[in-house]
């Protein structure tokens, strides 16, 4: 594919070019062609413009993954405007604090949030839309209330011989550092910082994507990540929809069931995925398909039988719709068991890393190039290093600067400069080792690095990694207490019980895990405790644990 100048190139481009193509379908809902979105586009930029709204304006969207919503960031940035993507997941209050401190003009919404917010919160707004059907349901602008009520009518006027794809021509960035999105973090501490994206970071995340990914116009793509949240922003909608590709998104939280029937219908080309999604579905629906008998141990035993592996790559490959070039797994640690197991039998899979504020790549690899654990090397026009005396053996916090790159925190210069150095360098957090190759591996989070009081550093990803695969455990923390190593537990509940167990064998069985997890552990990480949970862990929207929530607890 040719190279595109600009970021509003790529999308002006596409749908030119995939004019009657299928664009973006709500599964099991409706579908609009490249043609239909360019139309909502047109009647989208008639009713902002007479609502006096100007280019450099805010406007925010927050609801689920829909079509309507897609539709709503593309008008809003090829008018000119800033995109606020929310994520619906966001309690009242921090959806309320983001649209004042963003100074949003109008709010998109989902009805499922709109019940749940309250309009006198959020003096600066001008109107409320309802993302199901583009209608207004708070008008403070009686400009606004006009060109919704006679959009139609104006939209004739301008195009009286039909709307074609000569008259797409958006307005471009004046300069690639130009702001087009402010993001809010969905941070595992306190309220929410607003990340300014750039065109360039936009521009130059979709053309890695384009470097790395074989997608073809009409490819299918299933688009499950949150898109107020930029991993899923980028891979699966601006790179997918740039590429020609249609777009299917999964209205609800995908679980293993809804993937299997999904993805078997759908059978998209590429897919994006968190971690904790894959892990499941290896434990809950492919293990279990590959030998009953053997089930986890699978994830700790080599294996060694090719047979085992081929069956175990064509159930791996089925469940995700058999269909695919690879699976880019990011936004937290991946499971070294589980990673270890796909890499045995040859799944294409890869590693990618990056935050928020780097739009988000910062390292990421083909998978089948990618190293066992690693998260890749450098993305294009990205300099990425680790700060230590010894980056092969001893970690140091990644440290990167390039095109991706944010411009800093909107309204906030002290955060930006706690994270921005004066030679340009952003200060990630993570920690990690980096081979003479160049290829990154992450250790765990510098914030989340456990000292214990004989001087250890214990990063607790890579105990809970371990003790994630033992039997009944569905998730864990490791974190101090009174000087010493304790894991919190939460069950699978299901498992337990289905298999007859009751509390006092499922705490029986956690003991056994404690001293079997200990036999695999330095003396100065051992687990002296385990406390059980009887709820899940509260969770950031990308599905990381919100772990200062559990780091506190005494006993």
């Amino acid at each position: 594919m040719e190279q595109r100048k600009t970021f509003i190139d790529y999308i002006e481009q596409s749908i030119i070019q995939n004019w009657d193509r299928n664009a973006l379908t709500d599964y099991k809902g409706i579908t609009l062609q490249y043609k239909d979105v360019a139309r909502k586009i047109a009647k989208f930029h008639i009713v902002i413009e007479n609502a006096g709204i100007r280019p450099g304006d805010k406007i925010a969207v927050c609801g689920r993954n829909s079509a309507h919503w897609a539709v709503t960031f593309l008008a809003t940035i090829t008018y000119g405007a800033v995109i606020v993507p929310i994520l619906h997941e966001f309690k009242a209050d921090n959806i309320h604090n983001i649209v004042n401190h963003s100074e949003a003009k109008l709010l998109f919404v989902g009805d499922q949030a709109w019940e749940t917010l309250d309009e006198s919160a959020m003096p600066l707004l001008e109107g409320v839309v309802l993302l199901t059907d583009f209608t207004p349901v708070v008008c403070r602008n009686e400009r606004l209330m006009e060109a919704f009520d006679h959009r139609n009518a104006i939209y004739g006027n301008h195009y009286p011989k039909h709307f074609r794809p000569e008259h797409i021509c958006y307005r471009k960035e004046k300069s690639p550092d130009e702001l087009a999105v402010i993001n809010y973090t969905s941070g595992t501490t306190g309220y929410s910082k607003g990340v300014m994206l750039p065109y360039r970071s936009l521009w130059s995340n979709v053309a890695y994507c384009m470097e790395m990914l074989r997608i073809q116009p009409g490819d299918h793509i299933v688009s499950m990540l949150p898109l107020g949240h930029v991993f899923g922003m980028v891979y699966d909608f601006l790179y997918g929809f740039s590429a020609g590709a249609h777009l299917y998104f999964l209205t609800r939280m995908p679980s293993p069931k809804i993937i299997a029937q999904s993805f078997a219908e759908i059978r998209p080309r590429v897919i994006s995925c968190v971690p904790l999604i894959v892990e499941k579905i290896i434990k809950k629906s492919i293990l279990p398909r590959v030998d009953n008998k053997i089930g986890k141990l699978l994830l700790r035993v080599p294996i060694i039988n090719d047979k085992i592996k081929a069956s175990a790559k064509k159930e791996a490959m089925e469940i995700f719709g058999g269909c695919f070039d690879e699976i880019i797994i990011g936004g937290a640690p991946f499971n070294a068991d589980v990673e270890r197991f796909l890499k045995q039998i040859g799944f294409p899979y890869t590693i990618a890393y990056g935050m928020t504020e780097c739009g988000p790549i910062i390292c990421s690899s083909r998978w089948e190039t990618l190293k066992l654990a690693s998260c890749g090397k450098a993305a294009s026009r990205m300099e990425v290093k680790v700060d230590s005396p010894d980056p092969e053996n001893v970690a140091g916090e990644i440290i990167c600067r390039g095109t991706n790159m944010m411009l800093g925190y909107y309204k906030n210069p002290e955060a930006t400069a706690q994270i921005i150095d004066a030679n340009g360098w952003l200060h990630t957090g993570d920690l990690a080792t980096m081979d003479t190759a160049g290829y990154i591996t992450v250790r765990g989070r510098s914030k989340n690095m456990l000292l214990t009081a004989s001087g250890q550093n214990i990063y607790p990803e890579e105990i809970e990694s371990k003790l994630n695969n033992m039997p009944y455990v569905s998730e864990s923390l490791i974190v101090l207490q009174n000087e010493k190593l304790v894991a919190l537990i939460y069950p699978d509940f299901d498992e337990a019980f289905a298999n007859g167990l009751h509390q006092d064998d499922i705490e029986k069985v956690m003991e056994t895990n404690r001293n079997e997890l200990n036999a695999q552990l330095p003396q100065y990480c051992q687990i002296t405790k385990i406390k059980i949970h009887f709820e899940e862990f509260e969770k950031t929207a990308k599905k990381s644990i919100k772990r200062f929530m559990y780091q506190e607890a005494k006993g």
